[in-house]
């Protein structure tokens, strides 16, 4: 089987290249193709010599995963659906606003962690994404959208980017890369439910990338029920990773928290809350739960949120409201892969 080309990092295809006899400059130019100018296909590459061209086809894999369904919501966010070459899907969302571009990418076919507000999770865990993969996503996403640069990335997708701590570390490796993608680590995040090991394991790799932890509740009964992995990590072990985490990084980290009316909105979940990120760097992204079908949970109203707000103003830590994307279709915080399971849910009671 061939060696899909995004799944090496630019000093593997140099070595690669190197041992054929080519020119290094030859590798700055093919990088500059994949990367740079977004060429999906080596026989486009026409500064490459024929030889080379026939050689790279040989010897690469240049497939990518398929676009099944583009979805438009009505504030311009897109989501596409992405048939992979073993006839899984993924989802990925673009998000536009006004300069700002944030491309959303998941990490893997379904996810494991069985967070209890999450539509992902109703898959279950099928399969990671390989590196080739991931990176892919922004390559589709550019090259769908031209007009509209990526100036953001968020590993915020389906899956939990941690529990494919590998493949995942590698692709961010080549988005950042000077010859790869050159994507700025300070753009880009990754999103995790508080995969403790993993976290540690992060912070000593000198990967640079911003790190938003789902906390969600700040009372350990509380977050377990909406987080099992809650009940292996609990939130003393969480944050004393954080704390280290934050040691070895200069970024603060990002806590994000859905409401969710009459859970995680009294009193008690203000008090907890504040005691448990008021002495970390960070800032806390609050978001309304967005519907997902068959489960339970209610969204606040607004005038709910402003007075939860309110309450955290003693805080030192920067307080946002985080305003869904694309819920109307099923692109927002929680919902990915919705469709896709109603789909599958419509097919097997038709058989």
């Amino acid at each position: 089987m061939k060696t899909h080309i995004l799944s090496l990092d630019p000093q593997e295809i140099e070595a690669i290249i190197l041992q054929w006899g080519e020119k290094k400059y030859r590798i700055i130019q093919l990088l500059d193709w994949i990367y740079k100018k977004n060429c999906l296909s080596f026989d486009d590459m026409t500064n490459l010599p024929n030889a080379l061209r026939e050689r790279l086809k040989e010897s690469f894999d240049f497939t990518l995963p398929e676009v099944d369904i583009k979805l438009k919501s009505k504030d311009s966010s897109e989501k596409y659906s992405l048939k992979l070459r073993d006839d899984n899907y993924i989802e990925m969302v673009f998000m536009f606003n006004n300069k700002k571009n944030t491309l959303c990418i998941s990490s893997q076919v379904g996810c494991a962690r069985n967070c209890q507000f999450c539509a992902t999770a109703k898959i279950g865990l099928i399969r990671n994404l390989e590196v080739e993969e991931i990176v892919s996503q922004l390559l589709i996403a550019q090259k769908l959208n031209p007009e509209n640069r990526i100036t953001n990335i968020v590993f915020m997708g389906m899956g939990e980017p941690l529990d494919n701590y590998d493949n995942v570390v590698k692709a961010i490796q080549i988005i950042q890369a000077d010859l790869g993608i050159a994507f700025s680590s300070r753009k880009m995040t990754l999103s995790t439910c508080g995969v403790v090991p993993a976290i540690n394991k992060l912070a000593d790799s000198n990967v640079k990338i911003k790190l938003a932890v789902s906390l969600n509740s700040a009372i350990n009964e509380k977050r377990s029920v909406l987080m099992p992995i809650n009940q292996k990590h609990s939130l003393d072990e969480l944050k004393v990773a954080l704390i280290e985490f934050r040691k070895k990084t200069s970024y603060r980290i990002s806590f994000e928290y859905i409401m969710i009316k009459n859970f995680n909105m009294s009193d008690l979940d203000v008090k907890a809350l504040i005691k448990f990120a008021g002495d970390i760097s960070c800032k806390i992204n609050l978001i309304k739960w967005n519907s997902v079908p068959d489960l339970p949970w209610i969204s606040p109203a607004n005038e709910d949120v402003e007075a939860f707000i309110k309450k955290l103003t003693v805080i030192s830590a920067a307080v946002t409201l985080r305003q869904s994307r694309g819920e109307d279709i099923a692109a927002a915080c929680g919902q990915l892969a919705t469709q896709r399971l109603s789909k599958q849910e419509n097919d097997n009671k038709e058989k």
